[in-house]
């Protein structure tokens, strides 16, 4: 595991109960280096979306937290922000939460001369995605040949 995954990792755990007591989801933590700077961002959500304030409880409340713990050993930048509009599904409760949602699948080579697609996510496991397109077709894809997926953003 990476010095990066460490500190995501360590992050969820401490970032967890914290969110939770606040009803709120932590969709997700990343550790990124942006234009020679560190950030620490996490993505937190609820039912109605979250509101600045919101994201502005929750950095207080844990940045004592990582004041105390002091895991990281570089400067960084602490962020909470919502998980905004056309966010990959990396984790399985992004899948779950997105089953009957309209999605956009990217693949790494084409597929019958075609490398994107959407349609309705009907299923997933492990390995695999299904969407249904609106003829009511149904396709399978390896997550192997998948660059990336999210939700599908309607103008």
């Amino acid at each position: 595991m990476s010095r990066r995954e460490q500190y995501e990792q360590q992050t969820e755990e401490l970032l967890e109960p914290i969110v939770k007591d606040l009803e709120f989801e932590l969709v997700d933590v990343e550790y990124v280096k942006e234009a020679g700077t560190w950030y620490l961002r996490a993505y937190i959500d609820k039912p109605g979306g979250i509101t600045v304030d919101d994201c502005e409880i929750v950095s207080r409340k844990f940045s004592d937290i990582l004041d105390e713990k002091d895991y990281i050993e570089d400067t960084y930048i602490f962020e909470v922000s919502s998980p905004g509009l056309g966010r990959p599904l990396k984790k399985e409760k992004d899948f779950k939460r997105s089953l009957g949602e309209e999605v956009e699948i990217r693949t790494y080579r084409a597929i019958d001369r075609q490398k994107e697609f959407v349609g309705i996510l009907k299923d997933y496991d492990k390995n695999t995605v299904t969407i249904e397109y609106e003829d009511e077709s149904i396709q399978t894809f390896d997550k192997s040949e998948i660059a990336l997926i999210r939700l599908a953003l309607d103008f």
